[in-house]
């Protein structure tokens, strides 16, 4: 089944052509189709993946050349997809979670006008994510990731008469240019260096030989093409200092949000640095440069959550922090276990996105925490459903983030890097804090909106369920970043560690329980603000004052870039445009052709039509000319 691969991104492109050129009349069955198309393209994943488990562990690489795409001189970029376990968990990933969001919109989207225009852009935002994890060289990866960005911007901005959702795609498309534009000069660094940009030239001997630096690639070579990657991931994955994007995605659907935080567009920065490992490790500075990343933004993101009172602003905040958790991870060279909360946190951020989209639907598009509360008594499935999310996003034993987020805290110890390890424990004290916030001021206490809300439909509850079953059960798959599915699976590509434990102190099990008391004592401290009774965290907010204003507004960072970037870059533009252009590049063209109309009129006024003075000139002329050639005999 392997051969038919291709079909799991050709489905959607399929769907998405149709349903574009298509129109109004399939706009009944749109969405099933679309739904159908994602769902083939899933069982199509899922059994190449059988198949290549019939494979010995060492041959789980297969490449299949579909056609000759570019090929200029000894430069050759062919559409060659490739099929290995990390492709495979990726492209299950991305096509089972995507599915269940396909099936949500089909309730959620239902009234709009273009509601198949809406899952034409799903289905080519999925086709684009499929390009990009199946691909087996850097151009081909390359056109995946940018595709996605483009798809982010038309489904960001799907309504676009909302000026907030107008913006915040183009916010979107313009904040990732500039990692992108790092991330091109990184490829064309590569086949400077290798003289080819695929895989099987550029990774694969590394990964056949000695992990770490190797004659072949020069370290100050190495840096430079792994530090231009990142600044596409960092683009991409919504890291530190690209993260400004991000928070108004929010302005497209709720399922958008949920496909782009949970399955598509910010976990790409992740599967390419893991895909890319062997590069950063031939660097003696890039991981740390990734960890260190990694741990601000988890550590940023998570307490500027606590600051958001829109519901999707503190997920869109969490799905940063969690990104800085996975690239703290790959960092410290645990890959198996950054993909490993990949997998885990799509499926408990996609849960909890369709929940706040649940909350949206039967509150008439209400997201502000501070006018909701008490929605659990008729909403019980969408709380059920948030609750379990949040208790997984957290870290709370049993639960799929346990297992995964625990591992990371471990594997970031076991490197030898506790100043990075205290740091992200006090990002996890904050991401159960901020949770809990989220689901007592949503679910619990007095009702604060006006209205009877009710809970959705079966179309939009049975996906958010099996999501919840994931984000319960997820965990099963790595048990143990030794032992866990996941990991061995991913071996072959990712190897068996990236580092070999350092003697700190402490032992494994200790570890864990420091974790999880870390992630109960966030949790129970929102219970005591925000659950309680016994504070009145309305007066608390007050009394923060400053600190509040500052949380809220992700801590001035977006206002930084306003008045050091934005604002600047406006008035220089302006000036180009009213100053310079008008009077400087229009005043030249319009002074030129000015002189040339006063020449042309003293000419006019030469051309009397006089036979006389024609002759008079004529006669002036030969006189001039005569003297001349006496002058010059």
């Amino acid at each position: 089944m392997i051969e038919f691969i291709w079909l799991a991104p050709a489905l959607p492109l399929a769907g998405a052509v149709v349903l574009l050129l298509g129109g109004r009349p399939l706009q009944r069955i749109a969405g099933w189709l679309a739904s159908f198309l994602v769902g083939v393209a899933f069982v199509v994943s899922l059994l190449a993946l059988i198949d290549l488990l019939g494979f010995g562990a060492r041959e789980r690489t297969v490449a299949l050349r579909l056609f000759d795409w570019i090929s200029v001189g000894r430069f050759h970029a062919p559409m060659e997809l490739r099929v290995d376990p990390l492709s495979m968990v990726m492209a299950l990933t991305v096509t089972g979670v995507s599915f269940l969001i396909h099936v949500y919109s089909v309730g959620y989207m239902e009234a709009d006008a273009r509601f198949s225009r809406y899952f034409a852009y799903l289905n080519l935002f999925v086709f684009s994510m499929l390009t990009l994890v199946l691909a087996n060289n850097f151009v081909v990866l390359y056109l995946g990731w940018e595709l996605v960005g483009l798809c982010s911007y038309l489904l960001i901005a799907f309504w676009f008469e909302r000026k907030a959702a107008a913006d915040g795609g183009k916010k979107a498309f313009i904040v990732n240019r500039i990692g992108d534009f790092g991330f091109a000069l990184g490829i064309f660094l590569i086949f400077a260096h290798f003289g080819s940009v695929e895989f099987s030239q550029v990774l694969d001997p590394f990964a056949e030989g000695a992990r770490g630096a190797t004659p072949a690639l020069p370290v100050g070579t190495a840096t430079a093409i792994a530090l231009l990657l990142f600044a596409g991931a960092v683009g991409k994955s919504a890291q530190v200092p690209l993260h400004i994007w991000l928070p108004d995605a929010m302005e497209g659907p709720t399922p958008v949000s949920a496909l782009i935080h949970a399955a598509t567009m910010v976990t790409a920065g992740v599967y390419m640095v893991v895909r890319t490992h062997v590069l950063f490790e031939a660097s003696e500075i890039a991981l740390l440069v990734v960890a260190i990343v990694g741990v601000i933004t988890a550590i940023y993101a998570a307490t500027s959550a606590l600051g958001q009172d829109d519901l999707k602003r503190v997920l869109a905040y969490s799905t940063i922090s969690q990104l800085g958790f996975m690239f703290l991870a790959a960092g410290v060279g645990a890959y198996a276990v950054a993909i490993f909360h990949l997998v885990t946190h799509a499926f408990f951020k996609a849960a909890m996105f369709l929940s706040a989209g649940s909350v949206m639907h039967a509150t008439h598009g209400e997201i502000n925490l501070l006018r909701l509360g008490g929605l659990a008594r008729r909403m019980r499935v969408t709380a059920a459903v948030f609750i379990v999310g949040g208790l997984a996003l957290a870290g709370v034993p049993l639960f799929a983030g346990f297992f995964s987020k625990d591992q990371i805290l471990t594997a970031t110890y076991e490197a030898g890097r506790t100043g990075l390890w205290v740091v992200a424990l006090v990002a996890s004290f904050f991401t159960a804090l901020y949770m809990a916030r989220a689901a007592l001021l949503t679910f619990f206490g007095p009702q604060r909106f006006e209205g009877e809300p009710h809970e959705s439909p079966p179309v939009m509850t049975v996906p958010m369920v099996l999501l919840a079953v994931g984000a319960v059960l997820g965990g099963l798959l790595g048990l143990s970043a030794t032992t866990g599915l996941v990991h061995g699976f991913l071996s072959p590509v990712v190897g068996e560690a990236g580092h070999e434990p350092v003697a700190t102190g402490l032992p494994e099990f200790a570890l864990v329980l420091v974790a999880t008391a870390v992630a109960l004592a966030g949790l129970g401290l929102g219970w005591l603000v925000y659950g309680s009774g016994l504070i009145d965290w309305a007066a608390v907010r007050v009394r923060l004052g400053v600190l509040q204003r500052a949380l809220a507004r992700g801590w001035y960072v977006d206002d930084v870039y306003g008045s050091v970037v934005v604002l600047p870059g406006k008035v220089t533009l302006a000036f180009l445009a009213y100053v310079f252009d008008q009077r400087v590049i229009d005043g030249a063209v319009n002074g030129l052709g000015s002189a040339f109309g006063r020449l042309a009129g003293t000419g006019r006024r030469v051309q009397t039509g006089l036979v006389r003075s024609y002759a008079l000139v004529f006669l002036l002329g030969a006189v001039a000319l005569l003297l001349f050639v006496v002058w010059r005999s």
